[in-house]
Parts: structure tokens; C-alpha cells; sequence
């Protein structure tokens, strides 16, 4: 669903217009990949779990055939985790190591961004947007000031989110739409209730309803209003600061796209894993149909089939006539075939999720820094893309730092620029990089050397460490052979 919105045309309520879009949203094929994207994530593949097994019989009143579950039938549901392997390691390739950050007009607005984001903003929230992104194609950051006049920040699933663009490229917001559901006490009660946050660059309104899907019942939400200043209008300020009402200027929901088209992982490779759990859970379910082998008998002496069975699981053998028989009667599995299958799905499965499967061949023992390279291809061209829409994200996050700087008074800094570098763990074969350090000594300095190498974590700290260890032999070669020798 691509909303476009145009203010000046808008005649609607601002409850009807969230309606609307409410509607319309939660009945999207967008909002359903979002969902589906978080279900194979989780390894709830919908389309395996869902399953059921059928069988027909007559109708005895109406004499038609008619479909029933089937409860009895070997049913097994083996879902595949490949969407948590690919975006697991897509995140931790591109956000797992610290990023870098550089500003060159104002080296004290760089260490107050530092500050205010805070070391844990890359564990908690950063790769947080970067799994949300990837399954639901963007996720969402609202920045916001607490009630001790903090900077915060807040992830909101993008299935609960409703941008209200007013561009085809999806660059700049008129509205933000926030739904999302609360459980609540209402007198001894406990049910289930859908908040709505509307919000504008200048203001955000509140609002509550009882019921989900078309016709919400939207309401205002009293909870969040006093009554002046309701009787205002629904609007209110975004945050208060010295106990004065303010805005952001701006719409507070930062968007952290996933690609350019803000389309999930998932939509690239869904069919193909359906395929796999589907194939899968098949075997399964013949495996577990041998032990209900058809008996074609012919002459047997017992009295009926539960003798028959009950003599065959005892004895592991039964009476027949003179002239009888039995055979039993099975379909052969071609395992492989199957297996030759199930490999080329899970083959299509990582190269066209661009990630890179741990157990195949093309990694060897101990691939050399160019194998790796090509292997590394695909992933590294899937995190370009999302490189390049967090660097956006993150650009649009700090106009909102320097925001609050300005409003608190802890400084101006309206044209400082801050530059993100994100640092890739980039596989590499080790003992070459080793020996490649060793002979580029005398070639290029320490330092590169250091900072390539890869038992290094901190290369300044290193490099301090390497120059005072070679000040502490020097003094004990001077302590050995002091100069003119001893009298």
C-alpha cells in the first residue's frame, strides 16, 4: 500500500482519516508480508503450520462428497529456520562491530551526539532496525524527550506504522499514523484495546477504540488529555521543556529502509522455502506411513484383521491356509531423488537471498581471501543496500539530536555534518593474513600492519603497547652493554 497524502485536500476528521487509512492498511498486501517476514523469522513458517490433511467421504444426508480434516493422517510440520540464519548474519556482517563516526566542522557536537546515543544504542537499537528492516522491509525509530528532559528513543514495529508520504520517493512525511494494541483493567475486566497516535511536525492527538478492523469506534483518548486541553482542540505539544509546551518541527519517526523499494527479505525467496518444509515434512510423513503397511491377504486362518495384527506384532509371524498369502503392499520412496531436490532448494534458497550457506563445499577448509571474496558477493551486494538506507536513517536521527541540543540550550550546530562508517566483520582466512602482515613489514608502516592484522581490537591501543614494549628492550640492551663498557 503506497499512501500518498495531500493536506490541502484532506476534508475528513482527523478520526476519519486514521480510520481510513487504518483499514486499509491492516487489509494490505504490504502489511501481510510484514507479518509473514517476523513469522519465518521466528520459524513459524505460516505455510507449513497451518497445514492439514484432508479426506472425503459421502454425505449421508445429502449424498455429496465433502472435504474433512483428517486427523489420523501423519501430519508433520517441519519448518526451516533459513530466514533467521540470512538475517541473522546480514546483521551481525554489517552492525554486529562498532561504527565510526566523524564530523570535521565541530569535534564537541560529534562527542555530544556520542553522548546522547550512548554505547548501547548499537546493541539495542541498531541492530534491533536492522532485523525489523529486513523482515518487515522498514523499521521504524521514534525519537522523543522522557519526562526528565532526556533524549530517548523508541523502535515501533512496522506493522503497527503508517507514514503519510507526500512524495513518490518516500522522503518526506506530512503524518504519521502509530496503532497498536494494549490489554487493559477496566473495572474487574481485563480486555484487549487499539491506541492511535496521530502525529504531524507540530503536534500529536490521541486516540482509543474497542474494536479492530473496518469501523474502528475511535474516540479520544481521555488518559492522555487534560481537559483544557481538549477543549483546544485535539492537538498537543510533542514534549515539554522547562514546563513549556514544544515541537520537533518535524515528524519524530526516523525510517530505517531495508532497500530502496522497502521490500522484505522474504519476498525474494518465500515460495522456495514453502517448498522445502513442504518437501520435508512429505518424507516425514511417508516415513511415518510405513508402519501402517497395506496387507493383501489371501487364505488367512484367523478369525479377523485385529487377530492378524495382534498375531504379526507378537510373534512376527501368522497362520495361513494351505493355499493362502500375504503380501504387504507399500510405495517406495525415492529418497534420492528427494534429497537431490531438497539440495537444490536450499542452493536457490541462499543465492537468492544472497546469503552464504556455511556448509557448502565452495568454502573448503581454509578458503583463501579471494574465494572468500566471491563468496561473500551476494551478502555483501544485500548490505550495500541497506548500508546506504541506514546511513540515510541514521543522517535523519541526528538532525533530531542536534534538535534537542538546541531546544535545551546545549548548542547550535545547524550546519555540522556527521559521517557514519559501518565496519563489516569481513571473513577473512586467518594464517594468510598473518603471513600477508609479516611480509609487508618494511613496505608499509606499523600501523597499517596493526590495524590489518587480525588479532588486533584496538589499533591505537596496540600500537602503544608495541611502542612501549620496544622502549622497555632498549632500556634493558642499555642496561646489559651500557656504552664506553665497565672501568
Amino acid at each position: 500500500m503506497d499512501i500518498l497524502f495531500n493536506p490541502d485536500k484532506n476534508r475528513m476528521t482527523n478520526m476519519q482519516l486514521c480510520r481510513l487509512y487504518m483499514d486499509e492498511f491492516v487489509k494490505s498486501a504490504e502489511r501481510k508480508w510484514m507479518m509473514d517476514g517476523d513469522a519465518y523469522y521466528r520459524v513459524d513458517n505460516p505455510e507449513i503450520m497451518n497445514r492439514k490433511k484432508y479426506r472425503y467421504r459421502e454425505n449421508e444426508a445429502t449424498g455429496e462428497i465433502e472435504k474433512i480434516i483428517d486427523s489420523a493422517k501423519p501430519n508433520n510440520k517441519r519448518a526451516h529456520g533459513f530466514m533467521y540464519i540470512l538475517v541473522e548474519d546480514k546483521v551481525n556482517y554489517l552492525l554486529s562491530k562498532p561504527y565510526t563516526l566523524t564530523c570535521e566542522e565541530s569535534e564537541e557536537f560529534l562527542e555530544q551526539v556520542k553522548t546522547i546515543l550512548g554505547e548501547s544504542f548499537q546493541s539495542k537499537r541498531l541492530m534491533r532496525l536492522g532485523v525489523s528492516a529486513s523482515n518487515g522491509g522498514i523499521s521504524w525509530l521514534h525519537p522523543y524527550i522522557d519526562e526528565a528532559g532526556q533524549f530517548k528513543t523508541m523502535i515501533v514495529r512496522p506493522e503497527e506504522a503508517i507514514p503519510l508520504w507526500i512524495d513518490n520517493d518516500h522522503e518526506e512525511m506530512s503524518g504519521f499514523i502509530w496503532f497498536y494494541n494494549l490489554d487493559v483493567i477496566e473495572g474487574q475486566e481485563q480486555k484487549t484495546v487499539t491506541k492511535v497516535e496521530y502525529w504531524t511536525a507540530d503536534g500529536v492527538a490521541y486516540y482509543v477504540s474497542d474494536s479492530e478492523g473496518e469501523g474502528w469506534d475511535l474516540r479520544l483518548d481521555a488518559e492522555r488529555y487534560l481537559d483544557a486541553v481538549i477543549e483546544d482542540g485535539e492537538f498537543q505539544e510533542h514534549f515539554l521543556v522547562g514546563g513549556l509546551p514544544e515541537s520537533w518541527g518535524k515528524v519524530p519517526f526516523v525510517p530505517f529502509k531495508n532497500n530502496d523499494y522497502e521490500l522484505p527479505d522474504l519476498k525474494f525467496i518465500k515460495t522456495l522455502i514453502d517448498g522445502y518444509d513442504k518437501g520435508r515434512s512429505d518424507v516425514a510423513n511417508m516415513l511415518d506411513e510405513l508402519s501402517s503397511i497395506v496387507y493383501a491377504l489371501k487364505g488367512y486362518g484367523g478369525n479377523d484383521l485385529g487377530e492378524f495384527m495382534r498375531d504379526l506384532n507378537y510373534f512376527r509371524a501368522i497362520s495361513l491356509d494351505e493355499d493362502g498369502g500375504a503380501e504387504a503392499l507399500s510405495t517406495p520412496i525415492d529418497i534420492t531423488a528427494a534429497k537431490e531436490d531438497f539440495e537444490a532448494l536450499k542452493k536457490d534458497i541462499y543465492d537468492f537471498g544472497q546469503g552464504v550457506d556455511k556448509n557448502s563445499d565452495r568454502l573448503g577448509n581454509s578458503p583463501s581471501g579471494i574465494a572468500l571474496k566471491f563468496i561473500y558477493s551476494g551478502l555483501d551486494l544485500k548490505c550495500n543496500r541497506l548500508e546506504n538506507a541506514f546511513k540515510a536513517g541514521m543522517g535523519e536521527l541526528f538532525w533530531f539530536v542536534c534538535r534537542y541540543l538546541d531546544l535545551t540550550g546545549a548548542g547550535n550546530y545547524p550546519d555540522c555534518k556527521i559521517d557514519v562508517t559501518f565496519n563489516r566483520d569481513i571473513a577473512i582466512n586467518e594464517s594468510q593474513a598473518i603471513t600477508d602482515c609479516a611480509a609487508s613489514k618494511g613496505i608499509v608502516s606499523d600501523e597499517t600492519i596493526i590495524k590489518n592484522h587480525p588479532w588486533t581490537e584496538d589499533a591505537t591501543e596496540e600500537l602503544a603497547r608495541l611502542n612501549a614494549q620496544r622502549e622497555a628492550e632498549k632500556a634493558e640492551l642499555s642496561d646489559m652493554f651500557p656504552e664506553g663498557g665497565e672501568e
